[in-house]
């Protein structure tokens, strides 16, 4: 058969990501600080947008309505460089004179003072290399008591063996002993520690309790206290339930972690994308649009399109290069707000309950629920919800915590996972601390509320909930 060239027509469907639409992919599951971030840098970038303020746009508005409509410009059609993406006076007139404008939200409390964020507390390490100074004065034992410094970890413990740092720099393990002693006697009292014994310990001797009872606890029966075996430590230490409790007692006000109060975790504060308010009975989602710069198409750039007004047509392409993409970016963040008021007002529709009465009503909730309700695909919604958070009556949530899977109720409806979860917390908060309730017993008690549930579903729960077994929950005295 020969080879032959021909032209034929086809024709097919598939799915086409444009820049436009790959823009809009990427700003939603962006936090408000990163949008903001975003905005900033876009005005860097293309000359055509500008910043504007509150008082720029009523002041346009007010002069709109003086002087009417503007004129159409007189751009010639016939022209081969004019912008053929679209209706020119269609973009500009909704673009240019207003930008984007942020939707009108509730009233919000003021950002802490600044000088409440500028501060820095020093370090574990900051605070003993300062004492390190202080107490050595030969540059070896200096060096040494560096680094064990530099060896401890966040809770002050030393990491690393003597024959490891006596490897570090050819120093003897005796020599380090004698510099690990004199740093284990700085504050924090118990740090530099190789165990939780040592640490206990160390704090216990500057505490005068050198020799006692408590000492050999820590000693001599660390097993029992770890189990709170109260009658076989009081028999070990031959002294009553009630001294025994006492002691142990001494151990517990001890600080397990010499290099907590040096830690340089902060509280985060969390800025909520929007807020869950109350209008007539009803609960209305607002967006917190507080901090988003407002932005437009500079009309100055206009007569640069206009041919009549002089210029080249690499300036009149580079000018209408620059509108379009700022025309996407607007009618993207327009498309992107639009998107999460409409997942936060379904998710009002569907936890509605929750809204009024607590954590104990939440409802069982998936994303094909929400995608359902408002007209979108699962992996939509996945990305609006994703580090957005929502300001409730009920307190700040993560808009990914209204999803969750359901269990069945006798009563034939089902109940959230998070709400069980919830009630094993309330069963083991009420529950006598010498007599703990087992896995099993949990179980029977959430029969009796009309959940049915495995001994291994309830292990689960317990674990993602930080409860320990019963056997540790156990105080016996």
């Amino acid at each position: 058969m020969a080879l032959q060239q021909k032209l034929e027509t086809k024709l097919s469907q598939r799915l086409v990501l444009t820049p436009a639409l790959q823009q809009a992919i990427k700003l939603l599951p962006m936090t408000t600080l990163e949008l903001t971030n975003l905005l900033n840098q876009e005005v860097v970038e293309n000359p055509l947008l500008e910043e504007v303020t509150q008082e720029d746009i009523r002041n346009a508005d007010n002069q709109a309505k003086v002087e009417g409509a503007d004129p159409d410009p007189s751009v010639p059609t016939e022209q081969q460089d004019t912008w053929d993406d679209g209706d020119f006076e269609y973009f500009f007139g909704e673009y240019l004179n207003d930008g984007y404008r942020p939707r009108a939200h509730a009233e919000f409390k003021e950002a802490p003072p600044l000088e409440n964020t500028l501060t820095k507390e020093p370090s574990l390490a900051d605070h003993l290399l300062w004492q390190v100074g202080d107490r050595l004065k030969e540059p070896q034992s200096q060096e040494i008591g560096n680094a064990i410094i530099g060896n401890l970890n966040e809770d002050g413990y030393l990491v690393a063996s003597l024959d490891e740092l006596a490897s570090m720099g050819g120093w003897n393990v005796e020599t380090i002993e004698g510099v690990l002693g004199v740093v284990q006697d700085l504050d924090p009292v118990g740090v530099a520690a190789r165990s939780l014994q040592e640490c206990l310990l160390l704090q216990l001797r500057a505490l005068g309790f050198t020799g006692g009872p408590t000492e050999r606890i820590l000693q001599e029966a660390m097993h029992l206290l770890e189990n709170k075996h109260l009658p076989a430590l009081a028999r070990h230490l031959e002294v009553s339930i009630d001294e025994a409790k006492q002691h142990v007692e001494i151990i517990q006000r001890l600080e397990p972690k010499p290099g907590r109060r040096f830690t340089d975790e902060r509280s985060h504060y969390v800025i909520p994308d929007v807020y869950v308010i109350k209008l007539d009975g009803d609960y209305v989602a607002t967006l917190n649009e507080e901090g988003l710069p407002r932005l437009r198409v500079n009309p100055l750039y206009r007569k640069f399109l206009d041919r009549s007004k002089g210029g080249t047509a690499e300036t009149r392409a580079y000018v209408r290069e620059k509108i379009q993409s700022a025309i996407w970016l607007l009618k993207s963040i327009d498309q992107r707000q639009r998107t999460i008021q409409k997942v936060a007002g379904s998710l009002i529709k569907f936890q509605e309950s929750f809204l009024d009465e607590g954590v104990e009503h939440l409802q069982p909730l998936v994303l094909r629920d929400v995608a359902d309700d408002i007209g979108m695909h699962e992996s939509t919604v996945s990305r609006v919800v994703n580090n957005k958070y929502m300001h409730t009556p009920q307190g700040v949530y993560e808009m990914k915590y209204f999803f969750h899977s359901g269990i069945s109720h006798l009563s034939g409806r089902s109940v959230s996972s998070t709400s069980v979860k919830n009630r094993i917390r309330q069963i083991v908060e009420a529950e006598d601390v010498r007599r703990p309730l087992s896995d099993a017993k949990i179980v029977t008690v959430l029969e009796r509320d009309g959940l049915v549930l495995a001994r291994r579903t309830i292990a689960k729960y317990r674990e993602e909930l930080k409860i320990p077994t019963a056997s540790r929950r156990k105080v016996l005295y």
